[in-house]
């Protein structure tokens, strides 16, 4: 269950990343995509933000959270249709 949606400073701020490295991510399959908020905003799962930090600080190679973030991202879609 998500309990917070971080918007991109603070997505930074816990990430230590900068805008253009999450994108870069993005693209290249290592963070998962964000959700829209708004015609004009996103924002990220905050525990999508935690389980991508654990994995880095656990050494995870890029393939692995690779494979962590089509879970991450398989999930979201799990949840919304259990709505």
């Amino acid at each position: 269950m998500v309990k917070a949606i971080l918007r991109l400073p603070a997505v930074k701020a816990e990430s230590g990343a900068s805008r253009s490295t999450i994108y870069l991510r993005i693209q290249q399959g290592l963070w998962p995509k964000p959700v829209r908020l708004g015609p004009r905003s996103v924002g990220w799962p905050a525990s999508e933000v935690a389980a991508i930090n654990i994995a880095r600080i656990a050494g995870m190679t890029d393939d692995e959270i690779r494979n962590l973030v089509i879970k991450l991202e398989a999930a979201r879609k799990t949840a919304a249709n259990a709505l």
